[in-house]
């Protein structure tokens, strides 16, 4: 048992480190609950340096690299929208973005706060 503890360690500590790699563009989809940014965080930093601007296209996600290209569809209603990811989040359980005002009324979710989506990050 002593000797394979070693061994368990290495290799629990090798998955971890792959994860933590953002998918190539086009490899990455994903499905789960999104939702947006109130009006509050309108100026704020993002993440990545710029202001948060609700009126444009943009989005936060946990790990895929700022800049990426992500079509989100709605899956209730199938309308979708481009976005730039240039924040990092959600943090609210079972999210997986946090997308924009702007993209939440062409995403038809500004009643319900919160929608099913799809997400598929876009080749650059």
């Amino acid at each position: 048992m002593r000797r394979a503890l070693p061994t368990l360690l290495l290799v629990l500590l090798a998955g971890c480190a792959s994860r933590d790699q953002a998918p190539a563009p086009g490899d990455y989809r994903a499905e789960g609950q999104a939702s947006y940014y109130s009006s509050r965080h309108h100026g704020r930093r993002t993440a990545s340096g710029e202001r948060f601007n609700m009126h444009a296209l943009t989005a936060a996600h946990r790990s895929l690299p700022f800049g990426s290209q992500v079509k989100v569809t709605n899956l209730n209603n199938q309308r979708s929208v481009v976005v730039r990811i240039n924040d990092r989040g959600p943090y609210a359980h079972g999210r997986i973005i946090d997308v924009s005002r702007k993209a939440a009324e062409r995403l038809g979710m500004l009643g319900s706060g919160v929608t099913q989506v799809r997400l598929e990050r876009l080749p650059d």
